[in-house]
């Protein structure tokens, strides 16, 4: 098979034109081409009057060799495919528990019931359906359950944002991420999109579909269900603690793949308090940023900005600072919402989230500031975590202390002046918002970085000249704030059979490199027994 890269397509293509086009690109006749599958295709919109895809094929040819030899290496190459074969247990082993029902702990459950062993998930918040209600219960009537919530649930915070599936890592194990995925709902096109994405809406049915076929497969999710301690015996692993219903329950086991995510903080202290070992890491804290979607589009897109065969326009921008700071775009959410992330009372928390059409008025993303331990103010080891939680507080009580998230216009906060009325955008978060100062709520270096860093944004970006673009915060949980450290085999320094797993562990950023090192944690435990 040979795959061909840097195709040119027109936005209007069909099945003929990607032949004749790979053909082409190949040296060869449209007829010599057998099986052809797209495997890549982004936006080229670099140049505002021809914008167009950018493509990847691959396809099988009699002359396979005669095709390669003439043309350059970066240009085409022989492929063969290669597939995540799922491990067998070879040892006998007593039910291994998964803490947490996210990216890491779903694929890390499904791992291991596909290989034949039959996990117990525990799972502190709701199944997504009543997940669903306890979220709109929040938004509508500003009633916050902490265990069910944007953070906790079924599917994990990832349920509840954009479902981004871009990642920087390289793996096998991403494909096969990708195909189970399709495998149980999502569209197929996430198979060859550059910037591939599910969307909440649909995200919900996949999440649920995984969960009947871990039960299929003989796994056990107990929902609502909060991990509060684990036994060990001659330093390892014994049994898990958890909550259910107001009863403390125990399961006794010899591996514990903790995928908790990176707002377990009752987790995080618990652990402390058992002395496993972790450590202060860096993360980001910011605000989120709303620009009209066609506003975007236009920038983007140019003259094309309405042509049906373009989704909504995204974008990545990072800006260096001089004081070793940076400020950048994270977790864009095209025609989407800023959403309530709270998961704890008397608090603010904003995240992103976006619908596949990703039809909605606005476009959002989180606009961040680098924080390093040094930022944290103590050697204490949750001291980031610590430091989120005072930001959230603060952010609380500068939206009024009922749960309203504090906004400002770009141009009011460009010149240190309070907003007083909304322009041509209209914020989306829920409950509400209200004016206040983001120096009421956010540390002074991430304030003066803002401010030092959107003008420089607009410099490669119109739209983010706009004056009247809303700022809503706080956006604090970009990532975990602490490491909870592991040993080559994936197992906790302190204790055996202990598994610290994704991004609350510290180990990933984002969907797939959280499903990815939920596989690698199953696999340990598959191999370690």
């Amino acid at each position: 098979m040979i795959r061909i890269n840097d195709i040119s397509l027109p936005l209007d293509y069909d099945e003929s034109t990607l032949i004749t086009l790979a053909a082409k690109a190949a040296g060869c006749r449209p007829s010599d081409i057998k099986g052809l599958k797209l495997v890549k295709r982004s936006v080229d919109a670099r140049k505002k009057n021809n914008v167009h895809f950018g493509a990847s094929v691959e396809f099988s040819a009699a002359n396979e060799a005669k095709i390669l030899k003439k043309l350059p290496k970066n240009k085409a190459s022989a492929v063969s495919e290669q597939r995540y074969r799922i491990p067998e247990c070879q040892y006998e082993m007593k039910r291994p528990v998964v803490v947490g029902f996210g990216p890491a702990g779903m694929f890390a459950a499904l791992t291991l019931a596909q290989s034949g062993l039959k996990p117990l998930v525990l799972e502190r918040g709701s199944d997504c359906d009543s997940r669903i209600k306890a979220i709109e219960s929040f938004q509508n009537g500003r009633e916050l359950d902490e265990n069910s919530n944007v953070q906790f649930g079924e599917g994990g915070a990832g349920t509840f944002s954009d479902g981004k599936l871009t990642t920087g890592i390289k793996d096998i194990r991403i494909r096969h991420v990708f195909n189970t995925f399709v495998e149980h709902g999502a569209p197929k096109e996430i198979l060859y999109l550059a910037k591939p994405h599910i969307g909440t809406d649909i995200l919900r049915t996949v999440v649920k579909n995984i969960r009947k076929e871990i039960i299929r497969l003989g796994g056990e999710i107990i929902f609502n269900a909060r991990f509060t301690d684990y036994t060990a015996e001659k330093g390892r692993v014994s049994s898990a603690i958890y909550e259910k219903d107001g009863k403390i329950c125990e399961a006794g086991t010899d591996n514990i793949i903790l995928a908790i995510g990176h707002s377990a903080r009752d987790t995080f202290e618990m652990l402390n308090k058992k002395e496993v070992f972790m450590s202060q890491k860096s993360f980001a804290m910011g605000v989120r940023v709303e620009h009209l979607q066609s506003e975007v589009n236009k920038s983007l897109y140019g003259d094309f900005h309405n042509h049906p065969a373009l989704s909504a326009a995204d974008y990545k921008y990072v800006i260096h600072l001089p004081d070793s700071r940076a400020l950048y775009t994270f977790c864009m959410c095209p025609g989407g919402y800023v959403v309530a992330a709270a998961s704890e009372k008397n608090t603010v928390v904003t995240n992103g989230m976006s619908l596949f059409a990703r039809d909605a008025e606005n476009a959002n993303s989180a606009l961040l500031v680098n924080a390093d331990p040094s930022d944290f103010g103590s050697d204490y080891v949750l001291a980031g975590m610590e430091l989120q939680r005072k930001i959230e507080k603060t952010a609380f009580i500068s939206g009024g202390s009922n749960y309203n998230a504090p906004v400002t216009l770009v141009g009011d906060f460009l010149k240190g002046n309070k907003s007083t009325a909304f322009g041509s955008v209209k914020p989306s978060y829920k409950p509400g918002t209200a004016f206040a100062r983001p120096e009421e709520y956010l540390p002074a270096f991430i304030c003066e970085a803002l401010r030092a860093g959107i003008p420089l944004i607009g410099e490669k970006a119109d739209f983010f000249k706009a004056g009247d673009a809303v700022l809503t915060g706080a956006e604090t949980r970009s990532s975990s704030p602490v490491r909870i450290n592991r040993n080559e085999n994936l197992m906790s320094l302190s204790v055996k059979g202990l598994y610290p797993c994704g991004e609350g562990a510290g180990y990933a950023g984002g969907i797939v490199s959280a499903a990815v090192d939920g596989i690698k944690c199953s696999e340990a435990v598959i191999q370690n027994g």
